[in-house]
């Protein structure tokens, strides 16, 4: 029994010196730490004193902070509006956006003609047929498909800008030129 109790007391000795080890080893860091904190607390107290062009600088960065803030609300409120705008019942005669995305990415600008302005579409949509039938002949298809793969999703967004453009004002409008203004004579639409 004595030796039992022997053996159970120092296994407690054991384990006690174990925790006074972790225990110093925890008051250490916690020394560190505080001592850490005391060396960052002193270079930002230096760093407040610094001359006046490094403050401007940093006026300056904070500036952008807000730009940027700025400008990622403003994004937001954007897609906010296109969102509003993509869920918006159509009216009748209004183009589906649906329908134009979907053939200009399927067909290239050949899809354009659906809602695209007939400047803009008509000759994009003959460059691409006569372009991509010469590249055909010319090239083998392995090399044009890096070619189709980001031409043709781009082409299927300006056709969803498209059909939005011309639900929006009535009409087909261009995307890549402005067109100048001109008197209607004859009160038909112009593209």
């Amino acid at each position: 029994m004595a030796a039992l109790e022997a053996e159970v007391k120092a296994d407690a000795d054991a384990q006690r010196a174990r925790k006074e080890v972790v225990m110093q080893k925890m008051r250490a860091q916690q020394a560190e730490q505080v001592e850490l904190r005391r060396r960052q607390q002193e270079l930002h107290s230096t760093q407040k004193k610094l001359p006046a062009p490094k403050r401007e600088v940093q006026r300056d960065d904070d500036d952008d902070e807000d730009r940027g803030l700025g400008g990622a609300l403003e994004l937001a409120s954007k897609a906010n509006r296109v969102k509003n705008e993509l869920q918006k019942a159509p009216k009748r005669g209004d183009k589906s956006w649906v329908k134009s995305g979907l053939a200009s990415a399927l067909l290239g600008p050949v899809g354009w003609l659906y809602a695209g302005s007939w400047r803009e579409a008509a000759p994009a949509a003959l460059a691409y047929l006569v372009v991509g039938s010469l590249a055909l002949k010319i090239l083998p298809m392995l090399l044009l498909w890096p070619v189709f793969m980001i031409g043709l999703p781009l082409s299927g967004i300006a056709g969803v800008v498209y059909a939005l453009q011309y639900n929006r004002h009535g009409g087909r409008q261009r995307l890549f030129g402005k067109d100048k203004p001109k008197e209607l004579k004859s009160g038909g639409r112009e593209a």
